[in-house]
């Protein structure tokens, strides 16, 4: 026998505390991984998730020297370190994923993703990143070296750094590398695993291990 329905002016029950805070908390974890969904959430979602980042903000420029601009999003457990001399510097509307690694000096500019598990290390020289540039999960950009000099052992070893620069609206696929004194050219696509040892020309894709020209964006 079916469930009789209840009335149609019967009052909704209210929904439950503990889900909804059990639903919110996943819904963070899900920003999280995926930061790109925070800027487009629905107006009954912003209020709560603003507040959150606003929490979430607050405690990283208490603790490290960072600086955000406008409308950033950081993901809780996103480990962004920055000391004096050594700031970490994020533009407008950036967005740093789950487990990324950020180790100033570096300076983002506007509307730069860092996706989840990306490492990113200034060295001395620093780190900067162009305007609406994206950084896939796993990449890795270390402005530092190691020396390799065989009179002593390679945890003696000295070490330098040039520094990176990446243009703007560049693509740093999942995996990738960029070494130390590299500079990526405005608009260049750095493909999945490879391995940029040498400098990047503007709209050039490249690929492999070192990474080579492959293609041009312009032709795509």
């Amino acid at each position: 026998m079916p469930v009789p329905k209840p009335p149609h002016n019967s009052p909704v029950p209210p929904p439950d505390p503990a889900r909804l805070a059990a639903l919110r908390k996943q819904h963070q974890r899900r920003l999280a991984w995926m930061p790109w969904l925070y800027f487009a959430l629905k107006p009954r979602h912003q209020g709560w998730a603003q507040a959150w980042q606003a929490e979430v903000q607050a405690l990283l420029q208490a603790q490290e020297t960072v600086e955000l601009g406008e409308d950033c999003f950081i993901a809780p457990d996103a480990a962004i370190f920055g000391e004096p001399g050594r700031a970490v510097v994020l533009g407008d509307r950036c967005a740093v994923a789950a487990q990324a690694f950020l180790h100033g000096p570096i300076t983002l500019g506007n509307d730069v993703s860092v996706n989840a598990g990306a490492r990113l290390d200034g060295g001395r020289k620093g780190l900067r990143v162009g305007d609406g540039t994206r950084i896939a999960s796993g990449a890795a950009l270390y402005a530092f070296d190691h020396g390799l000099k065989p009179d002593r052992d390679l945890k003696d070893q000295p070490v330098r750094s040039r520094g990176i620069h990446i243009g703007r609206d560049v693509w740093i696929g999942a995996n990738a590398g960029v070494t130390d004194g590299v500079s990526i050219g405005d608009h260049a696509v750095v493909a999945m695993g490879a391995v940029v040892t040498r400098d990047v020309p503007e709209w050039a894709i490249v690929a492999g291990v070192p990474a080579v020209v492959v293609g041009d964006r312009r032709e795509r």
